[in-house]
């Protein structure tokens, strides 16, 4: 024994060749002390015998993505690409993380190491480095890789292994997205910490050939790719008008709980600007994935395709409150307007409104009567109901059932403080109409009578909010009335021109009629607003490539979406029929099991139920491929 831990001491993973059964092999010398450890305990049934050396390696099955389509479209092409992945990337990086390729398939390999942590740290590497191999070519015959990893126990015959350990990770590898990695249970215990992966709890998944479920987890997708695309994609060009990126307010209170606070006046003052029509402001979603991070100011006017930028700080105390705000020019770095405002919190909707005149004025845009008249209409002199709102947007724009019912329990508590409150109104709305389109409701009739309830009251207090309008266009195609969805998407527009949900909804509009050409225009357009866009926005363009039957384009894009947001089950719907339409089996199958994970009550029924397609031809091919995908009625 303390020969054994001597060798491992010193060497580590160094090769040590053994002779098994007539057969020369070099195996990691982790593997012979691990096994040796086990033998000599008698641990099980783990013995040695004549013709084999069980032993818990760290197993990886790889699968090429579509593989059989790739072949069908370029043989040639494929087989020397493939043949480059592996001797120029693949190999190297094996030997890097001293594993050793066990056997290649035509369309994948199998790879043993003698540790969870080089195996992980492989496969990211891996993924990472194909990824940027393939992204220069055309999207339809890209290669994309799907990694399963297993620590298990394995049988050795000559040169190959086989046993439970390597059945469970090419099931996993089944499990993995194009370009992501499926961990086993075991596995996860010994790789979290360890790398620099981020893991996500799949549950457990019954695998095929295995006797009791298996615990799974995913490798999630870095969020530097949610954000920073922009950077990818090169500086965005200046509009033909005054352009200002307004980022999150620093909270300098010294107390967490402050966030909302200081994250809210932004989020107003963002609102505000993005009526102005002389304007081009960036959205929310997009300047807010800088919060808490030391930024330079030239890099955001890059990043976001703006002139301007305006920060500032907060810091509450008590009943006082001292708000600082800065506009600079992100071109040159000159500071064009600053100033510091001392008062009492009460005033803090004034000072928003001030902080938008000065603004305007700074930039020497002049507002029409209307602007000036509707700029904070919607709003509210109620602090505290003021506070709980400003928490909603992020719980509804998740598209999750359990955030979603948290969003309409704080609009509920904010207009028990203030009933006049139009954006809690709009935001209670939303939650209904959300429970429809999720396939939540249990009674989508009633629920959309509370939805149009709630925006009927939040448009009779303030009809300049563009958010309300867009509900109103989403609302309205759930009740099939698609000419009074298609007007107010037209309204929304008009009264938020640098809105991007405006021009996401009239992208939705579009989809639901079946205008994918205009669905494409209208989503450019929302994603110029929020160049930093959420998932969805990707997610609905890779929608409109399947309904113009480029499903190859639909496939590439809708993985670009599960990067930035892999829960958003329509995307899975996206992919599920795509790959059935291409007769891809498997992927497609693998499609709907993410969308069973999501949501296990999720049927080809909720689908019809839920989407409210005009043309019901386009509703029966969604569900055509939805039924070949293997998804339940």
């Amino acid at each position: 024994m303390a020969r054994w831990q001597r060798r491992f001491a010193s060497g580590g993973r160094r090769p040590t060749t053994l002779n098994i059964t007539g057969h020369a092999r070099t195996i990691p010398t982790a593997w012979i002390f691990q096994s040796s450890v086990v033998s000599l305990l008698g641990e099980g049934d783990r013995s040695w015998n004549a013709g084999s050396l069980p032993f818990w390696p760290a197993i990886l099955a790889a699968d090429v993505v579509g593989y059989t389509a790739l072949m069908g479209t370029d043989e040639d092409g494929t087989l020397q690409r493939l043949t480059e992945l592996r001797q120029e990337i693949l190999e190297p990086l094996i030997n890097e993380h001293h594993g050793r390729i066990v056997k290649l398939m035509g369309d994948g390999l199998l790879v043993e190491f003698g540790s969870v942590v080089d195996t992980v740290t492989c496969a990211l590497a891996w993924q990472k480095q194909v990824a940027r191999h393939e992204s220069s070519g055309n999207a339809d015959t890209r290669i994309q890789f799907r990694i399963g990893i297993n620590l298990g126990d394995v049988i050795v015959q000559g040169g190959d292994i086989h046993g439970d350990g390597v059945n469970i990770a090419s099931r996993l590898e089944g499990l993995a997205d194009p370009g992501g990695v499926c961990l086993s249970d075991d596995a996860y215990r010994q790789a979290k910490g360890k790398t620099e992966a981020v893991f996500q709890d799949m549950g457990d998944q019954d695998l095929k050939n295995v006797a009791e479920p298996v615990r799974v987890y995913r490798i999630a997708a870095e969020r530097s790719v949610a954000v920073a695309p922009t950077s990818a994609r090169g500086n965005l060009p200046l509009p033909d008008k005054p352009s200002i990126a307004i980022l999150p307010f620093t909270n300098l209170s010294g107390d967490p709980e402050q966030e909302y606070f200081s994250d809210g006046i932004s989020e107003d003052i963002i609102t505000a600007l993005s009526k102005v029509s002389k304007l081009f402001v960036v959205a929310r979603n997009s300047t807010f994935t800088y919060k808490g991070r030391a930024v330079d100011v030239k890099q955001v006017g890059r990043e976001q395709g703006v002139q301007y930028v305006l920060e500032g700080s907060v810091r509450r105390a008590g009943d006082r409150l001292r708000i600082t705000a800065q506009l600079i020019d992100a071109i040159t770095g000159h500071h064009i307007w600053a100033q510091r405002y001392d008062r009492v919190v009460q005033d803090v909707f004034e000072l928003q409104d001030e902080i938008t005149r000065e603004v305007t004025s700074a930039l020497q845009v002049e507002l029409t009567d209307g602007e000036q008249a509707h700029l904070w209409a919607s709003g509210t002199h109620n602090l505290a109901a003021w506070e709980l709102v400003i928490q909603i947007q992020d719980l509804l724009y998740s598209h999750r059932r359990e955030e979603t019912l948290k969003a309409r329990r704080l609009a509920e508590q904010a207009l028990a403080l203030d009933d006049g409150f139009a954006a809690a109104w709009t935001f209670l709305g939303d939650s209904y109409w959300q429970e429809v389109f999720g396939g939540w409701s249990e009674d989508p009739e009633h629920s959309l009578g509370l939805a149009l309830d709630a925006m009927i009251r939040s448009r009779t207090i303030d009809d300049s909010n563009p958010d309300t309008f867009g509900m109103l266009a989403f609302l309205h195609l759930s009740l099939r009335k698609y000419e009074e969805a298609y007007a107010f998407a037209q309204q929304s527009l008009a009264l938020g021109p640098s809105n991007s949900l405006s021009a996401a909804v009239a992208a939705n509009v579009a989809l639901y009629c079946d205008r994918p050409d205009d669905m494409v225009v209208l989503l450019k357009k929302a994603m110029r607003l929020c160049p930093i866009y959420p998932a969805w926005y990707v997610g609905d363009l890779a929608w409109a490539h399947l309904l113009m039957k480029r499903q190859e384009t639909a496939v590439t894009i809708a993985q670009e979406a599960i990067s930035l947001d892999p829960d958003y089950i329509y995307t899975y719907c996206v992919l599920a029929v795509a790959h059935a339409e291409l007769g891809r089996t498997r992927e497609a199958a693998a499609a709907v099991e993410n969308i069973l994970r999501i949501d296990p009550k999720y049927s080809v029924r909720i689908f019809a139920r839920s989407q409210p397609f005009r043309d019901t031809e386009v509703l029966d091919r969604h569900l055509d491929g939805l039924r070949k995908a293997g998804l339940l009625e």
